[in-house]
């Protein structure tokens, strides 16, 4: 759009300018002999409000008394219109250089990881102890452990964001501790029982925590997996399924969730994708256009930055939850697979569902989720070969497991050989189709570990 202003242009020349700010973008066509107040009001006759303030591309601040031709703009120049008491950067120093406003969020991924593991690994310990005891003697444990997940809630002190990441630890310990019972039938609803309460508190925590914290992606995360993990045992005892179901659907969804949550981790407006503007308003609407906008959408730096650090903290935490439910699944699954024809597909399950965890953590770039991925993977790889040694008699399982073993490590071996990342494109091809290769099989595996490949082979028989 263009406008000029009523003060006649000294020099005869004229300047085709553009305005860019919080109201849009505004092109002006004027005469170089305009002063910068003349240029502000135009603008803030455009877009509404008051005049701001207008700097350079720079930074600089341009004293509003001043005309274009002494300050040297002429065509194609760009001003940034900023509000009146917001200062501009000193000097044509910029904005590049500035210190941020606002505290940051979060914490790093490291000393994150290493609180919630010190946590985690206080809580289980208070758990195991309690568990030896008598139960009329628990209710002590379990009255501490209910507190501190009460205090890590309360959104006080420094290090609330961490806080309130653990709280959820110390709860689930604490209804283990309730609804434990000692038959390995009732493990997984025990586990699930447990599992929501952590999800309970957590969903407790981000109603009382400043989201600037930078612990809503992680109690997301609690909620998620803790009911998750709740609603797969309980429908699986109302429907009278097997122990190892359970411990083979946690496993297969631990492995799809790797390659799922980088999908869903980052979640940008649609006003920064769409121009919705441009969609909406059209010859046949009714609506009227607010004048003065080119239909550009500018997207914020600090945006941009927010966005991404808030997809790092949910991939991260995603990767420390694939593990854990990774570490109790599978060992689970291979102790309660106790028929043959099971065992086959339980390891089968735990050998491509390793290969794959291996091969995705070669897609994620943030380092606590791609280590916790590759933990996850060589714990299911080294449970197999510490079962496959324990039960070395000849079995035709042995060939089976030495198998899935063999292909897994030798995964393993060919990743380090190429490099970090599988930088070669043709490696990089490769590993694409063995990840969706052994993730087929991990699917297809799941059929036969949770006995209904045995089942209609029994029926049909």
């Amino acid at each position: 759009m263009s406008g000029t202003t009523a003060r006649p242009g000294l020099s005869g020349e004229t300047a085709a300018l553009s305005v860019h700010g919080p109201g849009g973008v505004l092109d002006l066509t004027v005469p170089t002999a305009v002063t910068i107040a003349d240029v502000a009001r135009a603008y803030a006759a455009d877009a509404g409000g008051v005049p701001p303030v207008l700097v350079s591309r720079t930074g600089r601040q341009l004293a509003p008394e001043r005309t274009l031709f002494e300050l040297g703009l002429h065509s194609g120049a760009v001003l940034v219109a900023v509000g009146p008491g917001v200062p501009a950067a000193p000097g044509g120093a910029g904005q590049r250089r500035g210190a941020p406003q606002r505290r940051p969020s979060g914490y790093p991924a490291t000393g994150l990881a290493a609180w919630m593991t010190g946590a985690v690994v206080l809580a289980a310990l208070a758990a195991w102890t309690g568990i030896q005891r008598p139960p009329d003697e628990r209710w002590i444990v379990v009255g501490l452990l209910g507190a501190a997940a009460l205090v890590g809630c309360l959104p006080v002190g420094a290090a609330a964001g961490r806080r309130v990441i653990a709280a959820p630890a110390f709860a689930a310990a604490a209804c283990l501790l309730v609804v434990w019972d000692p038959i390995p039938e009732r493990l997984p609803t025990v586990l699930g029982a447990a599992a929501l309460a952590g999800a309970v508190t957590a969903a407790l925590g981000r109603a009382l925590s400043d989201p600037e914290d930078g612990a809503d992606e992680a109690l997301w995360v609690w909620i998620v997996v803790g009911t998750g993990w709740f609603l797969i045992a309980v429908l699986a005892a109302i429907a009278g399924a097997g122990v190892q179901v359970v411990w083979a659907v946690l496993l297969l969804a631990a492995v799809l969730a790797a390659r799922i949550v980088p999908t869903m981790a980052i979640d940008i407006p649609d006003e920064y994708l769409i121009d919705l503007e441009r969609l909406a308003v059209n010859a046949w609407s009714a609506r009227d256009r607010a004048p003065g906008k080119r239909g550009r959408v500018l997207v914020p730096t600090a945006t941009v930055g927010t966005i991404a650090a808030r997809g790092a903290r949910s991939i991260n935490a995603a990767g420390v939850a694939i593990l854990v439910v990774t570490g109790v699944s599978a060992p689970m699954l291979l102790a309660t697979a106790d028929i043959h024809l099971d065992q086959i597909g339980a390891r089968c399950l735990v050998g491509f569902g390793g290969a794959t965890l291996l091969l995705v953590a070669r897609t994620y770039r943030h380092r606590l989720a791609r280590t916790a991925l590759r933990l996850a993977g060589l714990s299911c790889l080294v449970l197999l070969v510490g079962l496959a040694l324990a039960t070395w008699h000849g079995d035709r399982l042995v060939a089976v497991t030495s198998a899935v073993v063999i292909g897994g490590f030798g995964l393993t071996v060919l990743a380090v050989a190429v490099g970090r990342g599988w930088r070669s494109a043709w490696w990089s091809r490769r590993a694409e189709v063995g990840e969706v290769v052994f993730g087929a099989f991990a699917i297809a595996s799941l059929v036969v570990a949770v006995g209904l490949f045995r089942s209609l082979w029994e029926l049909t028989g």
